[in-house]
Formats: C-alpha cells, sequence, structure tokens
C-alpha cells in the first residue's frame, strides 16, 4: 500500500511540474550608455532637421511665381464667362472636374469651388452623385445616403449596361419605401434643385420630400433616355423616395443659385481617362450639354502611369478621343488637362522610385493639350518635378502610399491651382479692359 501511495504522489508532483512551469525571470533591460543616448538624440534631430526642411521646400510653392498654365489662350471662353460674373450681369459659370481619387476626395477640388466662389459668387454646389455610391466618396458642403434597396451601377464596371449618367454612376431599385437623401450641411442654401433620372418604360413612381413633407410625385415612365425634375427649395434636407415596385434609376442632383460659380467634382477612386468611355454615349452627353459647363477639367494620370498597357501613343489617341466627345456635348467650354502629382513606388532594397511611365503620360496630355486647343497645368512640375513627393511625405503633406496627400497637400494644391488660374484670368482681363476703352476713345471721333 505504501509503494503504491509513494508511486501516486509522484506521478501527481511530475503532472503539477507540468502544468506549472517555473517562469524563469527576465534578466534586467540594459540601460543605454550615455554615447547611445547621444547618438538617438542626434538622429531624432538630424529627423526634425529633415522634416524643417521639406515643410519649407513645399511651402516656397505659396511664394513662388505663379506658373504659367500652358496654352492659356484656350481658358479665354471661360475667362469670358468669369468677367461678366464678376459684375454680376453673366450667367452662372459652371466646372465640371472629372478624375480619379484626388478628385474623388473633394479636398482640392473643395478648395477651388471655396476660392471661385469667394471672388465669383456662390452658384451653389451644382452636380452631385444620388445617393453614397462609393467607399469614399465625398463631397464639401453635402452628405448624401440611401436605403440598402438601391443598387450601383458603373463607375469602374465595364460589365454593366452603361446607363451611368453624368457623373459615371448611378443608383436603381425596384421595390417601393426606398430612399435617397440630401443634406446641405454648409450652411448654405440653394434656390433651384433639379433631380437627373432615367425615363423608362414601365418605370415606377417616386415622391420628392423637403424635411420630411412630400411636395410632389412624378412618374419616370416614359421612352428611354434622360429625365428632369426641377423644382425651387431652400430646405438643408431633401429626399426621394420611390412609390411602387416598379424600376427606378437616379443619377444625381443639381442644386444651382441663379448667379455665381459651380465648381462639380465628379471624381472616381482608381479611375483613368478611359473611364469617360463606359457610358452612354447619348446620355452622358445630353447631360453634359445640360449643365452646360464653361470649363471641363481632366485630371487624370496617376493610375496610368502604373498601367503597363498605356503608351504615349495610345494615351495620346485616348485623350483626343475624349477632348472630342467633350467638344460634341460641350462646344462652348474651354478644357484643361491637369497633368498628375509625382507618384512613386517601393523597390526592394532600393527605397522609392518614380513610375518610369509618368514621363510619357505628361508628355501625352502636353501634346494632346496643343493640338487639340486645350490648356495644361503640369502638377507634377508644380509641386517640385520628378522624385517630390517624398519631399511632400516627409512634411506631411503627402501619405506615406507616395500617392495621395494628406487634407492640408490637397488644399495647397487647391490654392496654387487657383492661383495659377486667376493670373491668367487677371491678364486677360487686363487687356480686354485696355482693348475695350481704346475701341470706346475711336469711337467718338469725326467718321468720313
Amino acid at each position: 500500500m505504501k509503494l503504491v501511495r509513494s508511486a501516486l504522489l509522484v506521478i501527481v508532483a511530475a503532472a503539477l511540474s507540468f502544468a506549472a512551469p517555473v517562469k524563469k525571470k527576465k534578466a534586467p533591460a540594459r540601460k543605454p550608455t550615455a554615447a547611445q543616448l547621444a547618438a538617438q538624440a542626434k538622429a531624432r534631430a538630424a529627423q526634425a532637421q529633415a522634416r524643417a526642411r521639406a515643410v519649407e521646400t513645399v511651402h516656397r510653392i505659396e511664394e513662388s511665381e505663379p506658373a504659367q498654365i500652358e496654352n492659356a489662350a484656350a481658358l479665354i471662353p471661360f475667362f469670358e464667362r468669369l468677367y461678366r460674373a464678376e459684375r454680376e450681369d453673366g450667367e452662372p459659370v459652371r466646372i465640371v472636374h472629372y478624375g480619379d481619387s484626388h478628385t474623388a476626395s473633394d479636398e482640392w477640388t473643395g478648395r477651388l469651388r471655396s476660392l471661385f466662389q469667394s471672388r465669383f459668387g456662390d452658384g451653389g454646389m451644382g452636380f452631385s452623385l444620388a445617393g453614397y455610391p462609393f467607399r469614399g466618396h465625398r463631397r464639401y458642403g453635402l452628405r448624401g445616403s440611401m436605403t440598402r434597396g438601391w443598387t450601383v451601377h458603373g463607375l469602374l464596371d465595364k460589365s454593366g449596361d452603361s446607363i451611368y449618367g453624368l457623373g459615371n454612376a448611378a443608383i436603381s431599385t425596384a421595390q417601393r419605401g426606398e430612399i435617397v437623401s440630401l443634406d446641405l450641411t454648409g450652411g448654405g442654401g440653394v434656390q433651384r434643385v433639379e433631380l437627373f433620372f432615367y425615363r423608362q418604360p414601365g418605370g415606377g413612381w417616386v415622391q420628392v420630400l423637403e424635411e420630411g413633407r412630400p411636395i410632389e410625385a412624378f412618374s419616370t415612365d416614359g421612352p428611354a433616355g434622360p429625365g428632369y425634375f426641377a423644382f425651387e427649395t431652400t430646405a438643408p434636407h431633401l429626399e426621394v423616395e420611390t412609390l411602387d415596385d416598379s424600376p427606378v434609376r437616379l443619377f444625381g442632383w443639381a442644386l444651382d443659385n441663379p448667379r455665381g460659380v459651380t465648381y462639380e467634382s465628379l471624381g472616381v477612386n482608381g479611375a483613368q481617362i478611359s473611364l469617360l468611355d463606359f457610358g452612354h454615349e447619348g446620355l452622358w452627353s445630353e447631360q453634359l450639354a445640360r449643365r452646360d459647363p464653361a470649363l471641363v477639367v481632366l485630371a487624370y494620370g496617376t493610375n496610368e502611369a502604373s498601367n503597363p498597357n498605356w503608351t504615349e501613343s495610345t494615351y495620346y489617341e485616348a485623350l483626343a478621343a475624349r477632348i472630342a466627345r467633350i467638344r460634341a456635348a460641350a462646344p462652348a467650354a474651354s478644357i484643361l488637362l491637369a497633368g498628375p502629382p509625382d507618384r512613386q513606388y517601393r523597390v526592394r532594397g532600393k527605397g522609392w522610385r518614380t513610375f518610369p511611365r509618368m514621363n510619357e503620360i505628361v508628355s501625352a496630355q502636353r501634346r494632346a493639350a496643343r493640338d487639340f486647343r486645350c490648356a495644361f497645368w503640369d502638377l507634377r512640375e508644380r509641386m517640385g518635378g520628378e522624385g517630390a513627393i517624398a519631399r511632400w511625405v516627409l512634411a506631411g503633406y503627402a501619405q506615406r502610399d507616395y500617392v495621395h496627400f494628406t487634407a492640408p497637400g490637397y488644399r495647397l494644391i487647391g490654392e496654387v491651382a487657383y492661383r495659377d488660374i486667376l493670373t491668367e484670368y487677371d491678364r486677360f482681363r487686363r487687356v480686354r479692359e485696355r482693348v475695350f476703352e481704346s475701341s470706346s476713345h475711336g469711337s467718338t471721333g469725326d467718321h468720313r
């Protein structure tokens, strides 16, 4: 019996030793030596100095002379409409800005909107997409939302039906009780709202509500094509609700005042210039013509620089086709090609390198602007040229993906772009007034 008990005690002791192993005491951390502390302090100081130099370099863009916009004469029709708007005797001046994620964030376009409207008048928010069509979609001063029964069409989807409209995105449903809402969050008001929708055979009924109160219902049934519903309002909260189980497709809202500038940001994350081919030709063109833009901005190139399918010649041809399409829809509009910012990618063991195709993309844009009477603004050169993105990252004005900017960086780009454009505009204004003044003096003489 004693032997059995002794054996059990040995087994229990062994089990306990496995269940609760003795923890070894950690050796106390070695305190850094005085030399190590000095080296760390020196490294931090060097990093702070490098950051300070980068911030100073980036901010030189504000103090430098305004950059000349290439082929600025192409902006004269736009400048003439700005000139009339500044004297409050002209029509609204609408700017439509297409682009990629740099545009979709509405950071630099939002800054441009604010600056233009502060000088030439607040024309409203202009056209914006219906609902919340994609993650990251933003429009300062507006907030869109939608219930779960809506389906998003367009954006980068080449397999869709191409019925996407002005912003290359649409939402649809075939269920009653689905709602799209729009809130004006910027504090300003508008006087006229126009809903862009798709008229289609068998289209459903919808009603428009302001502050939760129905104001009017209408049918989207009819021959296939663009439809519009306009109404006057100053309400900060608007809704569209479906009233039956028939199909309804919405493109967006246009919020306008009688005078002033609108700056309409229509960017899509990941977009390339080829995106403007995905929409139905007649539908897109008719809606662009309805907006009657004074200026169309094309801000692409970032994603094309990493796409091996593009060459300088194929990109030039793609630009030529899009410019022709815009001209056909809005022949009175000026066109500005905004070059891409500097962008880099990481090479293992070698650090960050500039995309080699970037030079080809910029060259194609510059040549297309020259050949097809467009203005060209070289953003990469404006921010410091090839490799500049590294300084912007170090200064805190660009993100660590070496592609996108931070909010202060985007706002700085907007301010610089505005200053460069307005420098050309003020030059136009001085020449215009001098010519008309001399013409007026000459007409008072005795003509025989």
